[in-house]
């Protein structure tokens, strides 16, 4: 796991990023999707992100392979949520149990600590 980067995600890493979120929309309930989403689908999503503000998407990238990726996302419409966040993170099967989620949080976490966020909701 010495190789394992956490950096912003970028445009070059949507497929991945689709394929594994498709992963878990259509062998689990964790996403209450009930469709898989195709790759100009998730192009409208990926773009609510930012490497500045309180949305960021950051990658765990082990070689050339995205293993995983933590969110954070706006939690509610109201404007009382304004600066409330809810945060995600989705990781390869073949990758869990290695800490990597832990990584993807502490990471998220402090690139946030700047932000103006009273408070980050997981779901």
């Amino acid at each position: 796991m010495s190789d394992l980067l956490i950096r912003i995600a970028n445009d070059r890493d949507l497929p991945a990023l689709t394929e594994l979120y498709n992963h878990y929309v259509r062998n689990t309930a964790i996403s209450f999707d009930l469709s898989p989403f195709s790759l100009e689908q998730r192009q409208q999503w990926f773009k609510q992100y930012s490497p500045e503000g309180r949305y960021r998407i950051l990658v765990a990238q082990e070689k050339e392979r995205i293993v995983g990726y933590a969110t954070s996302s706006p939690f509610r419409v109201k404007a009382a949520y304004e600066t409330s966040v809810e945060t995600s993170i989705y990781l390869h099967p073949e990758f869990t149990g290695r800490g990597i989620g832990k990584k993807l949080y502490l990471a998220l976490f402090d690139s946030l600590q700047q932000e103006d966020i009273h408070r980050a909701y997981a779901g």
